[in-house]
């Protein structure tokens, strides 16, 4: 605890993460750096001047570092540091990862290991807005994390979509946490932060919203997901800016295509052409990822409500929302072919599952 108020100081005045970074790194103890002089911190190969200078100016108008610290305990407000062992591990790994992580919701409930970004026009259209509902909403019920940005648009229907179909989602804002932004997401951010997941920002919590933040934000975004979804993106726009941030950090560049003849649309097909990967289902987020997935609890009150049989049971929890063929169900489940046909019937009338290619099926897009 004694740390984490030397952590909080740093953030509550607005620095460069990457400068506490290089502090931090060269002294290797978080309170040596904030407590070091302007010779200590020219002896550090070239490091800017101008922004030692200003730290050191900033460090002195700080009067009592532990109030500072009970402000952000006080809101309910969680903290997380580049030195937890909890840091999360995609994050670390870019180039310019945030000091501090504050927090309200329960990050931890979010599966970090698979976390997905969708990313996008904040003046979305309608069937832009349908695109990314639809390929989340295959995605139900299971253990993938939704990330994004909590701005209107792909951004807002993405948290949305997520909620609606049991998934977690961290939504990364580009102010600290006393404000909503915009204030027509407040809704929004009291179903994550009440049970759906978690937002996060690196920002201590009076720092405002301005625009040259939101840029800073998309690096969070991205960094904390293992691929970015594109939904609407124009040729030039933020959405753009996390595309070549995805490819920056190597990670999955993905995108949903949309109808020709929107503008929103013209920044996807330039990213489809140049190499990014389609996405039409959350197959496709599956298959470039490489994920298989787990179901969440909720689909056991929806097999007691429909009195399935064993063996039915026992075929649902095999087909996952990536579709399996009739020889691998057989092989997995020893059925008999009559038996395995019956109870794959009776799942489909009961609209658990259904076909896919062939003689495959999958997970029912309304499970």
């Amino acid at each position: 605890m004694n740390n984490l108020k030397f952590w909080t100081a740093f953030a509550s005045m607005d620095l460069d993460p990457s400068f506490i970074q290089r502090l931090y790194n060269y002294f290797g103890d978080i309170e040596i750096a904030f407590n070091s002089t302007i010779n200590d911190l020219k002896q550090i190969e070239e490091l800017s001047i101008k922004k030692a200078e200003n730290f050191i100016e900033k460090r002195n108008k700080l009067k009592n570092l532990d109030e500072i610290l009970d402000y952000v305990l006080k809101k309910n407000i969680q903290i997380l540091t580049y030195d937890d062992d909890k840091y999360p591990y995609m994050l670390r790994q870019i180039s310019n990862p945030p000091m501090c992580l504050f927090y309200q919701g329960d990050l931890f409930s979010c599966n970090l290991e698979k976390t997905v970004a969708f990313v996008g026009s904040r003046r979305a259209s309608l069937n832009g807005k349908d695109g990314v509902n639809r390929v989340i909403g295959d995605l139900k019920n299971t253990d993938i994390c939704i990330v994004s940005g909590l701005a209107t648009g792909i951004d807002a229907t993405s948290h949305r979509a997520a909620l609606d179909n049991n998934l977690k989602t961290i939504g990364v804002i580009a102010s600290g946490l006393n404000f909503t932004y915009p204030d027509g997401n407040k809704d929004l951010y009291d179903r994550i932060k009440n049970g759906g997941g978690a937002v996060i920002s690196e920002y201590y919590p009076t720092i405002e919203p301005l625009q040259f933040r939101f840029p800073q934000r998309n690096r969070i975004v991205t960094g904390l997901s293992y691929g970015t979804v594109v939904g609407e993106a124009a040729l030039k726009s933020g959405a753009l800016i996390s595309a070549n941030l995805t490819l920056e950090q190597g990670r999955e560049l993905m995108c949903i295509p949309g109808a020709i003849n929107n503008t929103n649309t013209e920044g996807v097909y330039k990213l489809l052409k140049d190499g990014a990967t389609m996405v039409t289902k959350g197959e496709d987020i599956l298959n470039a990822l490489n994920w298989t997935v787990n179901i969440t609890e909720n689909n056991s009150n929806i097999i007691n409500n429909l009195n399935l049989n064993d063996n039915e049971k026992i075929i649902f929890d095999i087909i996952g929302i990536e579709p399996k063929g009739f020889d691998e169900i057989q092989a997995l489940t020893n059925m008999e072919t009559n038996e395995l046909l019956m109870c794959l019937t009776g799942l489909e009338l009961n609209g658990l599952i259904e076909q896919a290619e062939g003689d495959r099926y999958k997970r029912s897009r309304c499970q």
